[in-house]
């Protein structure tokens, strides 16, 4: 209960609200002093057809621009109990005859979700994805083409242009299947396709070594300190024309700091958090040795110890 002023009683009283009509009564003399009123609160009602499902939500989910129907058409869905004859009953029947012409684009926006989901990656990435695909789709040219590939590839792209790149062998490794070779021709192929609707080139988004070392370090779990000194290293490496892939020279970067820390890193495992092969760390290593001085912040390390790392 709570206090009103009642115009009757001329004084406060207690007041009931009465939930079923909304109305506010005093509890003295029985005036209703508000009528019809609308309860703000939350419901919490389940409408759900499963009695065991206690999920609150009661809209369905967000519009889709990319799909004609902006993603908000209606499926029947098979009740629970009835038999495998429910596809073949008028529902079913009518449910068939107006299939989904984004039948194809849902399954594809379902993959990448999947995909961005296993790799940790944004919203904003998992739709610029959708987006690309939907570009290609519309060209009608993707029929016979590895569809695992494609969607792996706009994946990629997505993650470039967005300024988070990650490498083939990651995108390669929730791909279902894609080899890195069939993604790399789909990545070719979507360029083009993007190209030819342009009218112009596809910015793609430069890859730096930097851009990889936060998550390789948090793969070997390295502490704040190791991965700070890691961090400045690779930003000074990119000053000397060194002439090897990004990911190469920051799983480089990582084997030289590791090596000057307490935290030492075996070749190997460093190979697999970043996904390079044990022979082209070396060789980025020896490539990265003679400006070894000018790399390695001072505050890390100190001239003694650059000395006493082994030469390639």
């Amino acid at each position: 209960m709570a206090d009103a002023f009642c115009t009757d009683c001329k004084k406060n009283t207690e007041v009931v609200f009465d939930h079923s009509a909304g109305d506010t009564v005093c509890s003295e003399c029985g005036l209703v002093l508000e009528s019809h009123s609308i309860d703000e609160t939350s419901e919490w009602r389940t409408f759900a057809n499963e009695s065991g499902d206690n999920d609150p939500v009661r809209v369905g989910g967000p519009s889709n621009p990319l799909l004609t129907d902006g993603g908000l058409s209606t499926v029947i869905a098979k009740p629970n109990g009835v038999s495998g004859d429910f596809l073949s009953s008028s529902l079913g029947r009518w449910q068939n005859r107006g299939s989904n012409p984004d039948r194809g684009l849902i399954l594809a926006f379902k993959t990448i979700a999947t995909m961005s989901d296993r790799l940790g990656l944004v919203a904003t990435i998992k739709d610029r994805a959708n987006e690309i695909y939907k570009k290609v789709e519309d060209q009608k040219s993707t029929r016979g083409r590895n569809q695992d590939a494609l969607l792996a590839a706009c994946l990629y792209i997505a993650c470039r242009q967005e300024d988070k790149p990650r490498t083939v062998k990651e995108i390669c490794s929730v791909a279902n299947g894609a080899t890195k070779k069939e993604i790399g021709r789909a990545k070719e192929y979507i360029v083009k396709q993007l190209e030819a609707e342009k009218g112009q080139s596809v910015e793609m988004g430069t890859i730096h070594a930097g851009d990889f070392m936060r998550r390789f370090c948090s793969n070997l779990g390295m502490t704040n300190q190791v991965v700070k000194a890691a961090q400045e290293a690779v930003q000074k490496s990119e000053e000397f024309d060194i002439r090897r892939s990004p990911v190469s020279i920051a799983a480089a970067v990582i084997y030289i700091i590791t090596q000057l820390s307490d935290e030492k890193k075996l070749l190997r495992d460093i190979s697999i958090a970043t996904g390079v092969a044990e022979g082209t760390i070396r060789n980025s290593y020896k490539d990265l040795y003679p400006h070894i001085s000018k790399i390695i912040p001072s505050w890390y390390a100190k001239e003694e110890d650059l000395r006493n790392l082994c030469s390639p």
